[in-house]
């Protein structure tokens, strides 16, 4: 079923520069501070917003409802499907000249859609994205989950980047812009459950169409508001990581295994310390020579520990965002981790499809 609201907005539609496509699940207040960060926009013009709600069992009707005599806003419900269908699902109803897709849990600073609008108008491109920040109203988890995801020392700056980098970026889903004719020539989304975003920026570049970071259209996004959420997105992100080395071989570069390194070496030494201490217990002679054999690995993580407080403290203005940074940090590098060689297991090694080796978890939301 559908709802479309505003059709004095939709009579300029050979006009739309912009459609905004906005898949949810079951995110009810974050659509709503979203479509409030709309209607506070300097820009009200040249863009339309589409919600496809997938299959919701906590909708966003009502929210959008009260937003109809706002913004130029259609609203979409639709059985469940993951993300990427949710999104193509948009785009086929979408009329703007680029679609930009946006995740639920972000937020647009004011001079979104006219420095969006403007730089697009005075340099158009195939595809692009922006980067996102942290809101100073965000939770202190919030921050530390979104600090430990833009950081270059957790991410290596692989996720935004500079001006500099233009030429490699990979624009991401919850901030991604895409001609409409070149996003249909691509076929749209994969049906990949995560990693979905990953594949489209692939395919885009493989096919030799330009894209480029818009600095000035960055957004705040929220991302996952407790650690174990957060847990399962990076997990997920890890598995998503093989799917893709498989799916496009060459891809993989270093960056990408290193949290698999970090969580077998973690693994290995908390392993070595234990066994040590177990030796301590039955040769006491020798207990200084076990403590340092023993404990010494174990400074380069606290050293890593540091320099996440310091520089998360400085970036945030907050120690106890700094320390939340600590924890999200190694939980950002054994979820990636596990997740990525259990998939690399599964799929590399017992040679088990995509679907078939993840049928119960990856694709179920």
């Amino acid at each position: 079923m559908s709802i479309v609201h505003c059709p004095l907005f939709r009579t300029f539609a050979l006009r739309m520069l912009l459609s905004f496509v906005i898949p949810v699940y079951n995110r009810p207040d974050e659509v709503e501070e979203l479509l409030r960060s709309f209607t506070e926009q300097r820009r009200l013009v040249d863009f339309e917003i589409i919600i496809v709600e997938d299959g919701s069992q906590r909708d966003c009707r009502a929210v959008c409802d009260s937003y109809a005599d706002r913004l130029p806003l259609t609203y979409y419900y639709k059985n469940n499907s993951g993300p990427g269908q949710s999104r193509n699902y948009g785009v086929e109803r979408a009329t703007g000249e680029y679609v930009v897709v946006l995740d639920s849990d972000v937020i647009l600073p004011p001079e979104y859609v006219e420095s969006l609008c403007r730089s697009l108008r005075n340099e158009p491109v195939d595809a692009f994205g922006g980067p996102d920040a942290s809101h100073p109203d965000f939770t202190p988890t919030q921050r530390a989950i979104s600090y430990t995801m833009t950081s270059p020392i957790t991410t290596g700056g692989i996720r935004g980047g500079s001006a500099a980098r233009m030429e490699k970026f990979h624009p991401r889903s919850f901030n991604m812009g895409v001609r409409r004719e070149v996003y249909n020539a691509l076929g749209g989304f994969s049906k990949m459950r995560f990693g979905e975003d990953i594949d489209f920026s692939i395919r885009l570049m493989s096919a030799g169409y330009t894209t480029r970071l818009i600095p000035e259209a960055w957004v705040w996004h929220k991302r996952r508001a407790t650690f174990r959420a957060f847990y399962r997105q990076v997990y997920n992100s890890g598995i998503a990581r093989i799917h893709l080395s498989l799916r496009h071989p060459g891809t993989m570069k270093l960056v990408h295994m290193l949290p698999a390194v970090f969580t077998v070496g973690c693994t290995l030494l908390v392993f070595a310390s234990a066994v040590g201490r177990a030796m301590m217990h039955y040769d006491a002679a020798n207990a200084d020579l076990w403590t340092h054999v023993f404990l010494w690995p174990w400074l380069p993580l606290l050293l890593f520990a540091v320099i996440i407080l310091t520089h998360a403290t400085h970036v945030e203005r907050s120690l106890t965002v700094g320390f939340k940074a600590v924890g999200a940090a190694f939980c950002q590098l054994f979820g990636y981790g596990c997740g990525f060689i259990g998939a690399w297991w599964k799929r590399c090694v017992m040679h088990r499809g995509e679907y078939e080796a993840f049928k119960e978890t990856f694709y179920n939301n």
